[in-house]
């Protein structure tokens, strides 16, 4: 194993010294297996997988850019984190993007109130997270792998102002120590720790209590589940659907400010919004993002063909189905991979 490790360590300083001297190719092959992770981390951070990619890209421009300068006091991993990070901060600094109430008769002081004031907020494809199992956190993480992209953990994080966002997910996500944040942030250890405080307040403010926090699929019955529920939907049979709810349900769709819960009030808007898709006819395919189950649905058109509109994100608990959350955009359904159309 050492000399594994050995032979890893002088293959990347050979890289290294290559990229520093402008070799294109070899700067790829050095920073490829951090591509993924540096994006979900600014996903987290912002909120939106169109704008993490953009960021993504920046990084690693900027990465490019100022190679002859990194003299490896960090890891290289530590110092593109340390670029994804800022150019994240600088990005919420130059967006001044607040949460928003949600519409009149529609509020309430529910966490999952969180998602429907996120407008920016997009799902994250599950494909996209292949290939991280390496990316382990480090032993300081307080939260799992599959709880820290749940959709309800990152809008929670959209509360925190963008610094403490930063340090939150740095520290209890990613495991870094508070002086390697404090480096990355040109901060003092003590104003670390501080803004790590306040953040973690106010986000367990956000969130329900373990372990309901994550509404992930935990149990093989939770597959039947979902399925039986794509099935309602696709009947248009609103009563069966709405069985399948837990009683503090949540239907929300960012950035439409739109918040319902409970299952009457679920009931009453699903009803409506069949009635104005009518008599067009809708058709579901499974697909998953933050690790939880999703659905791309399709309307009818009138060529005959099925043209793909929006992704359904399920959110489970132990009693039944909990959330539902409804993205459109071309744009996103692209980054899912499925197809645009299928035949009728």
């Amino acid at each position: 194993m050492h000399e594994l490790s050995w032979q890893r360590e002088r293959l990347e300083h050979n890289r290294l010294a290559r990229a520093q001297r402008g070799d294109e190719a070899a700067f790829a092959q050095l920073t490829a297996p951090y591509r993924r992770e540096l994006q979900v981390h600014c996903y987290r951070i912002v909120g939106s997988l169109q704008d993490a990619e953009d960021l993504l890209q920046e990084t690693m421009l900027a990465a490019w850019r100022g190679l002859e300068q990194f003299e490896g006091r960090s890891s290289l991993r530590a110092w593109l984190y340390t670029i994804a990070t800022n150019r994240c901060l600088n990005a919420l600094r130059d967006g001044a993007r607040r949460p928003q109430a949600v519409a009149p008769g529609a509020q309430s002081t529910h966490p999952s109130e969180s998602v429907a004031e996120i407008g920016w907020l997009q799902p994250y494809p599950d494909a996209l997270l292949e290939g991280m199992a390496d990316a382990a956190p480090g032993p300081a993480a307080r939260y799992e792998a599959k709880e820290a992209i749940a959709l309800a953990f990152v809008s929670g994080l959209q509360h925190l102002a963008p610094r403490q966002r930063a340090v939150l997910v740095l520290r209890d996500v990613l495991g870094f120590h508070a002086d390697e944040v404090a480096d990355m942030l040109g901060a003092t250890d003590a104003s670390v720790n501080s803004a790590l405080q306040r953040a973690r307040a106010t986000l367990h403010r956000r969130l329900p209590p373990r372990p309901d926090r994550v509404a992930v699929p935990n149990a093989a019955g939770d597959g039947d589940l979902v399925h039986r529920f794509a099935e309602a939907f696709e009947r248009d049979d609103i009563d069966a659907v709405v069985a399948l709810l837990t009683d503090d349900a949540v239907v929300s769709m960012p950035p439409e400010p739109e918040w319902h819960q409970g299952r009457d009030e679920v009931a009453d808007f699903l009803r409506s919004r069949v009635a104005m898709r009518l008599p067009r006819e809708w058709r579901f395919r499974p697909t998953a993002a933050n690790g939880q189950p999703a659905y791309v649905y399709y309307l009818s058109d009138d060529d005959g063909r099925w043209v793909a509109s929006g992704l359904l994100v399920i959110g489970l608990r132990a009693d039944g189905i909990t959330s539902i959350t409804r993205f459109s955009g071309q744009r996103l359904l692209a980054a899912f991979e499925v197809p645009q159309r299928l035949a009728i």
